[in-house]
């Protein structure tokens, strides 16, 4: 949301709009029928169960983050609200159990923003627009002690070398933080010489301790050319630029520009490059494909500026040094778009007034829309109501979405089979498997398989002296479009095939693991 928006309005704001709130729906999915679930318009989308603001003792709703438990494999919804996160067991996704929150670090201060990432069963909070929050530290291991009543949990411990923050990203894999658009306490304006503005990074090693590692602001961008950043992704690359292969890179956006920065010295960040794109009206987030070529970002003030349709802007990174803008995939809608996401060849893009749009990539230069969710049945104008974010959990395919004033939805996308809009399945006129995506690609890949008829499929990966390694599907398959997804998490790098036979035809597509 707008970070100029006057905290002074939050209370007014929310009395204003929490009148039309949703009553919960659980029991039983609602399947998106004739592109109906439950009165919200759908495709490709079913209503698995949703949650109502007031069943989860909240009046606002912000960002959204997910935990599965690794000792138990039970969900968790972490959902942002004004005053607290709130955590919600979706293990069950069509009883879902509101288990309790944890309150800010002053529980007497509420905010439009609040975000929150995870590292080692551990969620870390940040706030913005407030002077006392910091990070907030929470054991999430502590959900355990849910019994049957909700509970008022403690937080576990605090950074509070800032004092209040717009975002945080953390790297998963690498174990650092980056907090961005924060502010710094008296402490540490010393240590920290961006300003306030950029990436605050922290070693997450000892996940209730963090520690300083160092900053990183490009004072070429930003509204007031100060480096501002307001979201961030960092990984471990590993694109097609073979230079920086296994170094720590991270996107920024940063309101007027992408920046994209080499962090793997924390001491000695080096700014790679920044480009703007036409029509900037504020950089606001984005995500990387699998295979690191490409950076999907949404700009949250393009539809107030008078362009009639929502956008989602594709990056092209062949080369970190020359991020080229490859195009633009226009919406149908013109609602504001928030948070997106990319899971293989999709994409999940909260745009606010109508909801969760679902984008196929597996042709990046032809995306198109599959699948949607209508969150928000009051409107579909350009406001800051309705969907903020969405978290897909990786294993049961579950994907939540919270949506103000509606509540908390529990959706279920049924991606396999394309449908047109009025529901009915489209039949490709002939069989054919794409070429797959992300390629190269770790650990998982995907190809579309055409079928214009009902037959008994086979699909396969075969190494290159055409052994099997992995049977990733057997058994008949209904006309219509499916996507294969070989997974060689357990595999050594190198060159496969995916191979498809029937008894009418037989194909393959190849395809590179790099690790």
């Amino acid at each position: 949301m707008k970070r100029h928006l006057c905290l002074a309005a939050l209370t007014l704001f929310i009395m204003h709009s929490a009148g039309a709130q949703s009553p919960s729906v659980v029991g039983s999915q609602t399947q998106c029928n004739a592109n109906v679930a439950a009165g919200h318009a759908c495709r490709n989308v079913d209503m698995l169960s949703r949650l109502s603001m007031a069943d989860m003792q909240v009046r606002y709703l912000n960002d959204i983050w997910g935990w599965v438990d690794p000792d138990s494999d039970r969900e968790y919804v972490l959902q942002g609200s004004s005053a607290a996160v709130v955590f919600v067991d979706v293990t069950d996704p069509v009883n879902p159990i509101y288990v309790g929150q944890l309150p800010g670090h002053d529980p007497q201060v509420h905010s439009l923003w609040r975000d929150m990432k995870v590292y080692k069963n551990h969620m870390y909070v940040t706030v913005d627009g407030v002077s006392t929050n910091g990070v907030q530290i929470f054991d999430l291991t502590q959900l355990r002690a849910y019994s049957g009543s909700p509970i008022t949990f403690e937080e576990t411990a605090a950074y509070e070398a800032i004092t209040s923050a717009h975002n945080i990203a953390i790297n998963e894999e690498t174990g650092f933080a980056y907090v961005v658009g924060y502010r710094l306490s008296n402490t540490m304006v010393q240590l920290d010489q961006c300003g306030g503005r950029g990436l605050h990074m922290l070693d997450l090693q000892d996940p209730v301790n963090p520690a300083y590692a160092g900053c990183f602001a490009d004072k070429q961008t930003g509204r007031s050319r100060s480096g501002y950043t307001h979201d961030v992704q960092c990984v471990i690359y590993r694109g097609p630029q073979a230079k920086y292969r296994g170094r720590e890179i991270c996107i920024g956006s940063n309101e007027t520009h992408i920046s994209i920065a080499d962090v793997t010295d924390k001491q000695n960040p080096m700014a790679l490059a920044i480009s703007d794109y036409p029509a900037v009206g504020y950089s606001h987030q984005g995500w990387l494909t699998d295979d690191h070529r490409y950076f999907l970002m949404n700009d949250e003030f393009d539809e107030s500026n008078g362009l009639p349709n929502t956008r989602t802007i594709i990056w092209d990174l062949q080369d970190l040094e020359d991020p080229i803008y490859f195009s633009s995939f226009n919406h149908s809608t013109s609602s504001i778009d928030h948070n997106l996401y990319v899971h293989g060849n999709y994409v999940y893009a909260a745009n606010y007034t109508t909801g969760l749009r679902i984008l196929d990539i597996s042709d990046i230069k032809k995306p198109k829309e599959v699948a949607h969710f209508d969150t928000h049945l009051d409107s579909d104008n350009k406001s800051y109501d309705g969907a903020w974010s969405s978290f897909r959990f990786p294993d049961s395919g579950t994907t939540v979405v919270g949506s103000f004033p509606d509540g908390l939805f529990i959706l279920n996308p049924v991606l396999g089979t394309a449908t047109n809009i009025d529901g009915s399945v489209e039949i490709p006129e002939s069989f054919s498997l794409s070429s797959a995506y992300p390629n190269p690609f770790n650990p998982s890949t995907s190809a579309v398989l055409a079928l214009p008829e009902q037959a008994e499929v086979r699909a396969e990966a075969l190494d290159l002296l055409g052994r099997s390694v992995d049977v990733i599907h057997h058994g008949v398959l209904p006309a219509g479009e499916h996507t294969l997804t070989f997974d060689a998490g357990d595999l050594p790098s190198g060159t496969y095939y995916i191979r498809v036979q029937t008894d009418r035809y037989v194909t393959s597509t190849k395809v590179v693991l790099i690790k």
